[in-house]
């Protein structure tokens, strides 16, 4: 099945150009978006990825010309385009089309995407430490789900590549961990899920929040804290949580094997639970 896209008021298939060589978003990337979910009839959270997008907008000094409940409303209008059994990832973005080097916030465009995205295996991943960090909130546009944030991710999963992991833990720019390159990060240690705590320098991602309520109200006892390489490295499990792959084991760290554990297992069945029990 094509992409596809909510623009200037009607659906369309395909790659639609829709910027040129003058677009402030191509030349000096003011672009944000957020990413989320539909799969097995569920719209986990949907409300809330919406608002965000929104908030990233203005944070980047874009001027949003719609609301976060019009584009939930215009998510659930696309998604019955497509046959309920395709899980698909759903972005909506926000862009600058004119301005020099700072946006015009009049000129700010609205894209809704709806595309086909499998929801990956559970079957666990290899991570290493990331060969590039996090910048610090006065570096970059830390607090939005900013286009521009991604290149230096895309750096550091190529170096993953390379040495054979699927993806790398990011340290900050003082030395604590702060996530993996597209998620964020959980590790158990003595049956206690421990999360890095959102000191500014990384998205504290809507599925990391809801992963943690559920895991606290299931009575699992949960930290949000500074957190240290070392203490991953020796881990007992480690969990990948972010909006693409929801919740996924990790089962290697650098040389070291790992097996998914019971605390994966119960974030797991927890948030399909919650993902089913909130269906629209």
């Amino acid at each position: 099945m094509d992409p596809l896209h909510y623009i200037a008021g009607r659906w369309v298939s395909g790659n639609p150009p829709i910027v040129g060589p003058m677009s402030h978003a191509i030349w000096m990337a003011s672009c944000v978006f957020d990413g989320a979910r539909i799969f097995e009839g569920t719209q986990p959270d949907m409300d809330r990825h919406c608002a965000r997008v929104v908030a990233s907008a203005g944070k980047m000094g874009l001027e949003p010309k719609i609301d976060a409940a019009t584009i939930a409303g215009l998510v659930r209008e696309g998604a019955k385009r497509f046959s309920l059994d395709v899980a698909l990832y759903v972005r909506p973005m926000f862009y600058a089309d004119t301005g020099f080097v700072s946006p015009d916030p009049a000129s700010t465009q609205f894209v809704l995407t709806l595309f086909p995205a499998p929801m990956p295996s559970a079957d666990g991943m290899a991570v290493c430490r990331a060969t590039v960090r996090r910048p610090a909130a006065d570096m970059a546009p830390t607090d939005a789900k900013a286009a521009c944030l991604y290149p230096n991710a895309a750096r550091g999963l190529r170096d993953a590549a390379a040495r054979g992991f699927q993806n790398a833990v990011v340290l900050d720019g003082i030395g604590n961990v702060a996530e993996l390159l597209t998620a964020n990060l959980f590790l158990v240690k003595g049956g206690v899920a421990i999360t890095p705590i959102a000191n500014g320098t990384f998205l504290a991602g809507i599925t990391r929040r809801r992963v943690m309520q559920l895991l606290k109200d299931a009575g699992v006892p949960m930290e949000e804290r500074v957190v240290s390489w070392d203490e991953v490295l020796a881990a007992d499990e480690l969990l990948a949580v972010g909006n693409y792959g929801k919740v996924q084991p990790i089962t290697r760290i650098e040389d070291r094997h790992l097996q998914p554990g019971p605390v994966f297992r119960k974030a797991r069945a927890l948030y399909w639970e919650f993902a089913h029990a909130s269906k629209p």
